[in-house]
């Protein structure tokens, strides 16, 4: 007869014992497919949300393009435009003119000639932002006259504003939050971004990369 410490042992496949060491091994094998796992997911994520950013940054890089279209909403005129402004390799004067109506001074009712930089910019945060939804626009070219008085009356307006010459533009994109929207333009470093979320919408200029 074997003896019972020996019947124990044998009913006991010395390979499928498990050391605490063992334990340890496999243990720290699932935290590191783990670790692995939530690092690819991740990167995933991440690559994806860049990649309307990339998309943007192409546009404004001159990425090979047909058609290069704007959808503006005037917000104190309640008037809509959509604009094909660049078409068969360069700016297109009919659409371009519907972008300059749209961000006219409408208090002193002038028209200027906006920043082509700034139409590529805001189709740009479009591009972005992954929506055909119109661009709101708050304030678009201010005169000198109209800018002035607005310094008198609120804070903020600079005396030198980019306004003035057709650089900047105050927007809102109503399905997209205006702190996300001012992540993607601060992602183009195209120019100057400006957050005002008490009022709900960001400036966007085509002058030197700052944030505030």
């Amino acid at each position: 007869m074997m003896p019972v410490g020996a019947m124990a042992s044998a009913t006991i496949p010395k390979g499928n014992r498990m050391t605490k060491r063992g334990e340890t091994q496999k243990n720290n094998a699932i935290v590191s497919d783990r670790r692995r796992f939530l690092k690819a997911s991740a990167i995933a994520a991440v690559t994806a949300a860049l990649a309307p950013v990339r998309q943007a940054l192409g546009v404004l890089h001159d990425a090979p393009a047909d058609q290069k279209t704007l959808s503006l909403y005037n917000a104190h005129t309640d008037e809509h435009a959509f604009a094909i402004y660049w078409q068969n390799g360069r700016y297109n004067p009919k659409g371009w003119y519907h972008v300059n109506y749209i961000l006219r001074d409408f208090r002193a009712n002038e028209i200027i000639r906006i920043d082509p930089r700034l139409m590529d910019l805001l189709h740009g945060i479009t591009a972005a932002a992954g929506t055909n939804d119109p661009v709101h626009v708050i304030s678009g070219y201010r005169s000198p006259q109209t800018n002035a008085i607005l310094r008198n009356t609120r804070k903020g307006i600079a005396k030198g504003s980019l306004h003035m010459s057709g650089k900047a533009v105050d927007i809102r994109m109503p399905n997209v939050p205006t702190a996300d929207l001012r992540q993607l333009a601060i992602a183009l470093k195209a120019g100057g971004v400006g957050y005002y979320p008490d009022s709900d919408f960001i400036h966007v200029d085509v002058g030197p990369v700052r944030f505030w």
